[in-house]
């Protein structure tokens, strides 16, 4: 079986978007792009992630066509490949219809820095794409247009897209943003405005991530 490990890696992180409530039922999609293999595995459409085995999970060549799999691929798989070609720098994408980010979404507001946590985004702010139909070209173009460079974007009253040079990368961004949205939503809720960070502020974060970790 081709791509194994990525295979594998799809359905594990899949389990674990339920698991850690940034989805629901089939909801959301993820991705990791063997850039020397030159294929990618993405989650398979419509099925629940605790049924998903690694053979369920669908490899697609680079321009879409399916290169191994028995599955129909997820309906944002377009989407996938065209953050592919526009970052090369990054190799693993997770969507997810997680409820804070959503709510967020159907406001149509970017996520501010309200936490020194949005810089793992390399951004100062989260911004929102335009509302597109889900699982179509016009979605994928509004996505990778809105995020201009940005490791995660809003989907107008849809969810949220995060980026990572890896899976795991892709996962914790959606788990922080996630946090983030609700904290910021909570502030909203008081009547008040929260105090945001600046810019020279979300700078200095930016750059302690950069040597953050092990």
């Amino acid at each position: 079986m081709i791509l194994e490990k990525e295979r594998a890696l799809i359905a594990d992180y899949g389990r674990k978007l339920i698991a850690a409530g940034l989805t629901s039922g089939t909801g959301g999609n993820l991705s990791i792009y063997d850039r020397q293999a030159g294929l990618v595995a993405v989650s398979p459409s419509g099925m629940e992630y605790d049924a998903i085995e690694p053979a369920d999970v669908t490899v697609l060549d680079p321009d879409g066509s399916i290169a191994d799999g028995a599955r129909k691929p997820s309906s944002e798989a377009p989407m996938h490949l065209l953050f592919y070609k526009a970052r090369p720098d990054r190799c693993a994408v997770v969507h997810t219809h997680s409820p804070a980010v959503t709510a967020l979404s159907c406001l149509r507001l970017p996520l501010p820095p309200v936490s020194f946590l949005v810089a793992l985004s390399g951004r100062d702010e989260i911004p929102c794409a335009p509302y597109r139909d889900f699982g179509g070209p016009e979605l994928a173009q509004a996505a990778v247009e809105a995020a201009d460079g940005c490791d995660a974007v809003i989907l107008a009253n849809h969810g949220l897209v995060a980026l990572g040079k890896e899976l795991a990368a892709a996962f914790q961004l959606v788990q922080e943003m996630e946090f983030c949205a609700d904290i910021y939503l909570r502030c909203l809720a008081t009547g008040r405005e929260p105090v945001l960070l600046t810019a020279e502020e979300m700078a200095r974060a930016r750059k302690r991530f950069g040597t953050y970790g092990q």
